[in-house]
């Protein structure tokens, strides 16, 4: 009876080994490495760069920017008076395809932006405006962390400001621009640009000689 006894306990402790190291191999399973690092990936933000950093931008990638800046009017082109602008404005942008012209100086991004911008005219005399534009700007991919832009847009305005240039209440704008993004970090830009703003009606109504301004505008641009 004890022999018995005793080869019953020794056959129970050899089928209770196997079946012990199986929850445990099946404890340490999910520390593979190969399934940490797909965890890991799958948990990383796609990054905004097609290629390196400065070296153009992903297709998929947005841009959300705030800007101010003061528009210094001239007595030019037709206008018989020089009108002094402060402004802010936001606006939302979208990569217009993959980075364009490689292995040429001009490689870079296409992009499309809507703006909404206002302010105030405080000299000759203190007046409103508010408008909204649509844009198409060029980023070039320069490989650094400088990311020089071509831009233009028009768009329509609504302004308290009236004759001798413009006759107030609506009028279109018309803004060339030059600038460039600073990367403070990889989503997160310094924007700096000079603009070249017209304001007029196309002779809907008169007076209609125009205003016109070269503005300086900077802010931040984050990018998604």
């Amino acid at each position: 009876m004890e022999t018995l006894l005793f080869t019953l306990i020794v056959v129970g402790g050899a089928l209770a080994t196997p079946s012990k190291g199986a929850e445990i191999e099946l404890a340490l399973a999910p520390t593979d490495p190969t399934f940490g690092q797909t965890a890991k990936f799958a948990t990383q933000p796609a990054r905004i760069w097609q290629g390196e950093v400065g070296e153009g931008f992903r297709s998929s990638v947005e841009t959300f920017s705030t800007e101010v800046g003061v528009a210094l009017g001239m007595a030019a082109f037709g206008s018989r008076q020089a009108h002094d602008l402060a402004l802010a404005s936001l606006s939302y942008g979208h990569m217009w395809g993959p980075v364009l012209g490689e292995g040429h100086w001009y490689r870079g991004n296409f992009e499309w932006r809507v703006e909404l911008f206002g302010g105030g005219q405080y000299s000759p005399s203190k007046e409103w405006l508010v408008g909204l534009t649509p844009h198409l700007r060029f980023n070039f991919a320069t490989g650094t962390r400088w990311i020089p832009f071509v831009d233009g847009g028009a768009g329509v305005t609504a302004m308290g400001i009236g004759p001798p240039n413009v006759s107030g209440t609506f009028e279109f704008n018309l803004q060339p621009a030059i600038g460039v993004h600073w990367f403070l970090r990889d989503n997160l830009a310094l924007t700096s640009e000079v603009r070249y703003i017209h304001f007029s009606c196309a002779g809907l109504h008169e007076p209609n000689l125009g205003i016109n301004n070269v503005a300086g505008m900077i802010g931040l641009t984050w990018f998604f």
